[in-house]
């Protein structure tokens, strides 16, 4: 194996010794089916580096005062993200409302709330996770980010993942989803299971503004958050 091995071809490997040692005999090592599927899972979980120096700041630093698309001309302030700069969990919605428009944070309106307490129920905190949007400027009257906005916010998106490097992404709504899995599947037919992008597990689940709509919908949004935590090995 040479020095430009991948992380994926590193776990490969040793998923490959390991399993080649159990059937040799050998004991020494966690040579279980338990111990290789998470080597496998693993491999599936790691999040490519960013470029050497990139950093959320610079990240930030280079959005600027963001006129890319139309979504600039009627914004009161671009919502970047929050939260923890290596978070093992990243939540993804689909663009700031008429709150965090204000304010300039995402998720801080009744939506948001809710998302609060639901990020409570899995024992963690706003600071522990990190909090961002398909588009980082509200869309009028708080419709759908039309394929322009989202194509010219996702590069940023991308680059805040390459950095923070989480296992896992959950998706809140069809718009996150369907941005992120390029798929035009609604969010009731891929929720429940595990997906991937950019390498990194992602989990769509309902938007919190739904729930709000439809509350006999939070079993499922927290059947799916509870298979987050035990990927997280946090149940």
């Amino acid at each position: 194996m040479n020095g430009e091995s991948s992380p994926q071809e590193v776990l490969a490997a040793i998923r490959e010794t390991l399993l080649y040692l159990r059937q040799a005999g050998c004991k020494g090592f966690d040579c279980s089916p338990k111990g290789i599927q998470l080597l496998a899972d693993l491999g599936k979980t790691v999040a490519p580096a960013a470029p050497v120096g990139d950093t959320l700041d610079a990240i930030r630093d280079d959005l600027g005062e963001c006129t890319r698309c139309p979504l600039c001309h009627a914004r009161t302030r671009i919502v970047f993200g929050e939260g923890a700069p290596q978070a093992d969990l990243v939540f993804v919605g689909e663009g700031p409302g008429q709150d965090e428009d204000r304010c300039g944070r995402p998720f801080v309106g009744a939506a948001g709330q809710l998302l609060t307490k639901i990020i409570a129920a899995m024992n963690l905190s706003r600071e522990d996770v990190y909090i961002a949007n398909i588009v980082k400027c509200r869309p009028p009257n708080n419709r759908a980010p039309t394929a322009e906005e989202i194509g010219s916010c996702l590069p940023f998106l991308r680059r805040q993942l390459a950095v923070i490097r989480p296992r896992v992404i959950c998706t809140l709504g069809n718009v996150a989803a369907r941005a992120l899995l390029d798929t035009d599947r609604p969010i009731s037919r891929i929720r429940g299971r595990f997906h991937e992008f950019m390498g990194i597990a992602v989990m769509p689940t309902f938007h919190p503004a739904y729930l709000l709509r439809q509350p006999d919908k939070k079993r499922d949004v927290w059947n799916d958050i509870q298979q987050v935590m035990k990927r997280l090995g946090h149940l």
